[in-house]
C-alpha cells in the first residue's frame, strides 16, 4: 500500500471516552487486534470499518464478556495505507471498489463526478489501484479515485501485480541512479592503494549460495591451526566502496531499504550493474570486499576478530545441494553416477575428486542440481583440487566449526525456531509446476553460523566503542505472551508444568529443551509456531539492546550489503572506525562527507529515522514476499480442486482450520462451516473445536484427510474441506 500520512483527525473523534491508550492495528480475517504499550487488545466490532491494518489510533479499553479487555477506537492518528486494490464495478451512479484484502470488510465508492474510471478505460470486473480519498466511518463509505488498471481477471501475473500495487513495490530503477552505476567501475589497483585495504587474493575462497542465485555478497575461507583450532574468513562485497552517500544510488537503496523477493521476479535494493556485477562475488574474478577475519579455539570459541576491507577471489561457487552432497558422500560424477566417499572420524564426508575404493553408485537423483551458470560438482571438486584443497575436506571442518558453534550460542541461551517456508517452482511463463519447502541442511548451516558469527564480531567491536549504527535488536517476549505460548504448550501436553512455568519466566533453556524434544514430530510446528508468536519482531536500532533470541550480547547485520541498507550502513561505520584507528583522525574526517556524511544530513543526525525506515522496509517486503508465494500456492490447487491429499491441524482460530498438507507443505484453510454439520465452539487455550451436538474435536495436531474446495488466486488462498480425521497426537 502507500506511504503512511496523517489522518485529518486530530484528536479522539467522540467526546465521550477519553483514550487511554494508543496503538496499532494489525487486521485478520476475522476480527482484528490493536498493539499497545499495555500488550494487545482486540478490537470491539464497532471499530472495524474505520481502520485498516497499520494504523495508529487512539483507544479506551472496556470490559467484555468473560471480562475481557477489549478496545474501543476513539481516534485514527495516522493511516497507514493510502491505496487500495480491488476489484471494480458500476453500483448505479456510482463505481464500487472491492478490495481484494479480505481483511477489509467494506467497498470503496468512486462518486459520479469522477471519471477516472473512463479516462483508464476500467471495466467491470478489472482489478485497480485506488487513491484512497476520504476514508470510511462508522456511519459512511470510503472514497477513492482510480489510478491505474492493473489488469483484466486473466492477466498472468495479475496476482502479483496486485501485490507489488498493495505494497507500493514498483519495478525498474531511477535513470539518474542507473547513469551512476553504469559509470562505476572497479580497479584493483587503485583501491588496494588505500593503506586500510589487504590483498588476500592468494587465499582458497568459495560461496555456497541456492542453486538459483544470482547475486552473491557472502563467501568464507576456513584453515586449521597449528593449535587445533579454526581461522575463519568471512568475505562480504564491499558496496560502500561503490556506493557514496548521498550519492542518487545511496538515495534510492535508502527509500527501498531492502530487496524484495517475489515469487516470480526480484526487486532489487541495488542497480543490477553493482547487485549482480561489480558486487557479486563470482568466481575467478576479482572483487572487493570487507573481511572478517576470525581466530578461534577447538572448541569453537572466538579468540579475536579482525575487520579489514579487501581483494579476493573466489575459486570455487557451489550449490547449497552440491555442498549438502559432499557433506553426504558424493564426490564426482563419472558416467552419469556418483560416488560416494565414506565418512571420517568426525562424522563429515571425507572424499576426494577420485573417489572412494568400492563406492557404489548412487542414484542420478542424488545428484545435486549444477547452480545457474555455475559448474558441475565433479568440476567443482578437481578446481579446488588444483588449488591443493580438497573441497569435501574443507566443507567437513567448517560444518565441525558450525556444530560447535551452535552448542556454544546454546550453552548461552539462544532459542532456534524451525518454520516451514514454502516456495514455488515456475516455469518460463510464471506457472508453478511444483511446490517446495527450504529446510536447514548442513550446507546452509554451515554458512549461518560462519555469518552469524561475522555478524557478532562487528557487533561487539561497535558496541564496545559505543558507536551508533543499525544495530538489530531483539528484545524479551512480553509476559502476557509468554504466559499464553505456556499455558497452550501445557494443555497441549507438549510441555511439562515445570516447562511451562521456566517458559512463562522467559527461559530460553526451556523453550529449547521443548522445541528439540518435538523435533521432527507432528507437534514441531505447533511449538515453534506458539513460541514464534511469543516473541518480539528484531528492529534496527541506533543503540545496541542485544538479540534474545540469538543469546547475543550485541547483533548487527553485516553480511548482506547488496540486498539490506542496514548492513551498508554497518560497512560505512565500521571502515570510518577503522580510519579513525589506523589512520587517524584527520585522514578519517577526510573521508567522513563520502562513508558518513555532514551536517545536518550526516549519518548520526539522521540514523534513528533510517533504522525505522529499514524496519518498516523490512516488513514491507516480508509481507509482500509471503503473499506472493500463497498466490502462486493457490495458482498451483487452481487445477486440483477436488483432489485430497493428507495433512495436520497446524493452527486454528475464530475462522477455522489452517492444514499442512504432507505432500507440497502448503497450507490451507477448512472454514467453520467446512468442518462439519453442526456447530463447533473454539477453546483458544487448548486450540480444540467441540461439536455442540455430537461432542466431536478436533485439536491443533490432528492428522486429517482433506479436500481441495476451491482456490482465490488474486487474494492467495487455498480453501480445503475436512474429509475424515485421521488421529491426534494427545
Amino acid at each position: 500500500m502507500g506511504r503512511k500520512r496523517r489522518s485529518g483527525h486530530r484528536g479522539p473523534t467522540r467526546g465521550v471516552r477519553r483514550p487511554s491508550l494508543t496503538g496499532t492495528v494489525v487486521l485478520r480475517e476475522h476480527g482484528a487486534l490493536v498493539e499497545t504499550a499495555e500488550g494487545s487488545f482486540r478490537l470491539a466490532g464497532r471499530s472495524l470499518r474505520e481502520v485498516m491494518s497499520g494504523d495508529t489510533v487512539a483507544v479506551s479499553l472496556h470490559r467484555a464478556e468473560r471480562g475481557e479487555r477489549r478496545a474501543v477506537v476513539e481516534g485514527v492518528l495516522e493511516r497507514a495505507a493510502t491505496t487500495v486494490v480491488g476489484t471494480y464495478a458500476p453500483a448505479g451512479p456510482l463505481g464500487a471498489v472491492r478490495p481484494l484484502d479480505s481483511r477489509l470488510k467494506a467497498d470503496f465508492f468512486v462518486l459520479p463526478s469522477d471519471v477516472s474510471a473512463q479516462d483508464l478505460g476500467v471495466g467491470e470486473g478489472d482489478v485497480v489501484l485506488a487513491r484512497i480519498v476520504s476514508y470510511p466511518t462508522r456511519y459512511e463509505s470510503g472514497v477513492v479515485t482510480l489510478e491505474r488498471r492493473l489488469g483484466g481477471a486473466d492477466a498472468p501475473d495479475l496476482g502479483i501485480q496486485c501485490i507489488m500495487a498493495r505494497y507500493d513495490l514498483a519495478e525498474g530503477y531511477p535513470e539518474t541512479a542507473e547513469r551512476e552505476a553504469a559509470e562505476l567501475s572497479l580497479d584493483v589497483a587503485e583501491a588496494l592503494a588505500d593503506p586500510l585495504r589487504r590483498d588476500l587474493r592468494d587465499r582458497f575462497v568459495l560461496t555456497i549460495d541456492p542453486v538459483d542465485a544470482r547475486d552473491f555478497d557472502d563467501a568464507i575461507s576456513l584453515a586449521r591451526t597449528p593449535e587445533g583450532g579454526y581461522r575463519l574468513g568471512v568475505h562480504i562485497a564491499d558496496v560502500s566502496h561503490y556506493v557514496a552517500w548521498e550519492s542518487s544510488i545511496d538515495l534510492e537503496a535508502r527509500r527501498r531499504g531492502t530487496s524484495v523477493y517475489l515469487a516470480d521476479r526480484v526487486l532489487p535494493m541495488l542497480p543490477e550493474r553493482l547487485s549482480n556485477g561489480l558486487c557479486s562475488l563470482v568466481p575467478n574474478e576479482d572483487r572487493l570486499a570487507f573481511t572478517v577475519d576470525m581466530e578461534l579455539d577447538a572448541a569453537g570459541r572466538v579468540r579475536s576478530a579482525t575487520m579489514i576491507p579487501s581483494v579476493i577471489r573466489s575459486r570455487v561457487r557451489l550449490s547449497y545441494d552440491q555442498a549438502d552432497a559432499l557433506l553426504g558422500g558424493v564426490t564426482a560424477v563419472r558416467d552419469g553416477g556418483a560416488e560416494l566417499g565414506g565418512d571420517d572420524a568426525t562424522g563429515g564426508a571425507r572424499a576426494s575428486a577420485d573417489g572412494a575404493p568400492g563406492a557404489a553408485p548412487a542414484s542420478p537423483s542424488l545428484l545435486p542440481e549444477t547452480p545457474v551458470g555455475g559448474a558441475p560438482l565433479a568440476e567443482q571438486v578437481a578446481r579446488a583440487a588444483g588449488e591443493g584443497v580438497d573441497l569435501a575436506a574443507f566443507l567437513a571442518a567448517a560444518d565441525e566449526l558450525a556444530q560447535k558453534r551452535v552448542a556454544l550460542r546454546y550453552t548461552r541461551g539462544a532459542v532456534d525456531f524451525d518454520t516451514v517456508e514454502v516456495h514455488a517452482l515456475l516455469d518460463d511463463a510464471g506457472v508453478p509446476i511444483a511446490l517446495t519447502s527450504r529446510e536447514r541442511t548442513r550446507a546452509t548451516g554451515l554458512i549461518e553460523e560462519a555469518m552469524l558469527l561475522a555478524n557478532e564480531c562487528v557487533a561487539q567491536r561497535l558496541a564496545a566503542l559505543d558507536r551508533p549504527c543499525a544495530y538489530r535488536v531483539h528484545e524479551s517476549p512480553s509476559p502476557d505472551h509468554l504466559h499464553a505460548a505456556a499455558s497452550a504448550l501445557s494443555e497441549l501436553g507438549i510441555a511439562t508444568h515445570r516447562e511451562a512455568l521456566k517458559i512463562e519466566l522467559g527461559d530460553q533453556a526451556a523453550m529449547r529443551e521443548v522445541l528439540e524434544r518435538v523435533a521432527g514430530t507432528g507437534e514441531a510446528e505447533i511449538a515453534n509456531a506458539l513460541l514464534l508468536r511469543a516473541m518480539q519482531r528484531a528492529v534496527y536500532k541506533p543503540v545496541n539492546e542485544g538479540h534474545y533470541a540469538l543469546g547475543a550480547p550485541a547483533y548487527c547485520h553485516f553480511t548482506s550489503p547488496i540486498r539490506r541498507y542496514p548492513d551498508l550502513i554497518v560497512h560505512r561505520v565500521l571502515k570510518q572506525v577503522l580510519a579513525e584507528e589506523r589512520l587517524g583522525k584527520r585522514a578519517a574526517r577526510e573521508r567522513a562527507p563520502r562513508l558518513v556524511g555532514t551536517g545536518r544530513e550526516a549519518l548520526d543526525r539522521i540514523l534513528p529515522g533510517l533504522c525505522r525506515s529499514a524496519s518498516e522496509h523490512e516488513r514491507v517486503a516480508d509481507a509482500a514476499a509471503h503473499a506472493s508465494q500463497k498466490v502462486k500456492v493457490a495458482q498451483f490447487y487452481a487445477t486440483r480442486v477436488g483432489e485430497r491429499a493428507t495433512g495436520r491441524v497446524v493452527w486454528m482460530d475464530q475462522l477455522g482450520l489452517f492444514v499442512r498438507l504432507d505432500d507440497t507443505r502448503a497450507e490451507g484453510l477448512v472454514h467453520l462451516s467446512a468442518v462439519g454439520d453442526e456447530w463447533f465452539d473454539l477453546d483458544e487455550c487448548t486450540l480444540t473445536l467441540t461439536g455442540a451436538s455430537t461432542g466431536r474435536t478436533v485439536r491443533v495436531g490432528d492428522a486429517v484427510i482433506v479436500e481441495v474446495a476451491g482456490v482465490n488466486v488474486l487474494r492467495g488462498h487455498l480453501d480445503l474441506r475436512l474429509v475424515h480425521r485421521m488421529g491426534t497426537l494427545h
